[in-house]
């Protein structure tokens, strides 16, 4: 699956936005810190009219993100997209426990799915550190593991690729690949390994991460890989 990452400044540029990528997309990253006027957004209507499920995400500083607020705060904002019916949330490992904690109660009295996620954006760990990261994820209630590093060659790529294997050993789903120049192409080859969803920016210029790839180009190498006529 591709989900578009949509960090738009307000409100209004969200929902355009949204309308221009739908059709290609399988899915959305609504990124609430990247809102001006968060407290402004119809969470009830967004979801209710979704065009596809939404991840909601309210990326912390630490881990490239731009919520002003306190904790307390960034957390009761993807509590109210919960509460609105959130297809997903996304939320850091290394948020506060006790804060993460009470959205994995909340998520598990809904349908909602929870993301626990872990991004460096420095460098790639060692392997058994990636290893551990990801049991950590589990650990913590996740229903689907995410781990994200800047890539500095091709064997950090291969060190966050060796994560699928352990995958097939404990059954949660996963999310794993590199940002940055050399990560690049770790964002299309991880879904032939298994990746439960690779992100895409919507259009060349408003990319989220470092190394994301334009919705319609990697909507095309995905489809071009799919063809089997």
């Amino acid at each position: 699956m591709i989900c578009v990452s949509l960090a738009e400044p307000t409100c209004d540029a969200l929902l355009k936005r949204l309308k221009q990528v739908a059709a290609k997309a399988d899915m959305a990253e609504v990124r609430l810190d990247t809102l001006a006027d968060v407290e402004s957004l119809d969470l009830v209507s967004l979801i209710k009219d979704r065009p596809c499920p939404f991840i909601f995400t309210n990326r912390s500083s630490a881990e490239g993100g731009l919520f002003p607020g306190p904790e307390e705060e960034r957390i009761n904002l993807l509590g109210k997209a919960i509460s609105a019916g959130a297809d997903y949330v996304d939320i850091e490992l290394r948020t506060d426990p006790a804060l993460r904690d009470a959205i994995v109660k909340k998520v598990r009295e809904t349908g909602t799915k929870l993301i626990i996620s872990f991004h460096d954006f420095s460098c790639t760990p060692e392997k058994e550190k990636l290893i551990d990261i990801f049991d950590s994820e589990r650990r913590a209630g996740a229903d689907i593991g995410k781990i994200v590093t800047m890539a500095a060659g091709p064997q950090d790529v291969l060190k966050v690729f060796s994560l699928y294997f352990k995958v097939l050993d404990e059954g949660v789903p996963l999310i794993a690949f590199c940002m940055g120049p050399f990560g690049k192409m770790s964002r299309l080859a991880c879904l032939a390994l298994g990746a439960y969803l690779t992100y895409a920016s919507p259009a060349r210029g408003h990319e989220a991460a470092p190394g994301q790839i334009p919705l319609d180009d990697l909507r095309a190498m995905v489809d071009c890989l799919n063809d089997t006529q």
